[in-house]
């Protein structure tokens, strides 16, 4: 693992040094996904690697969309009384 010290900013912001941004691909306008594990800030860029590491995270929590179907079909049997 490579540590690489940094020093925050008067408005929060950081700087990424140069070797790991191009070890990331890290660009300017690159959007980061901050996260916290414990006492560790975890900086990950989003790219298709992150958003595939996302998929499955949501699985088996309540469907939006099966609530809306069930709350259409009640509300169209209570219209047609």
């Amino acid at each position: 693992m490579m540590t690489k010290p940094t020093i925050v900013g008067p408005e929060g912001e950081i700087v990424i040094p140069s070797e790991l941004r191009v070890a990331l691909d890290i660009r300017p306008g690159t959007r980061i996904a901050v996260s916290r594990e414990g006492n560790r800030l975890i900086l990950e860029p989003v790219n298709k690697e992150y958003v595939r590491s996302l998929r499955g995270s949501l699985a088996g929590g309540p469907s939006m969309t099966d609530d809306l179907l069930k709350e259409r079909r009640e509300e169209e049997a209570r219209s047609k009384w």
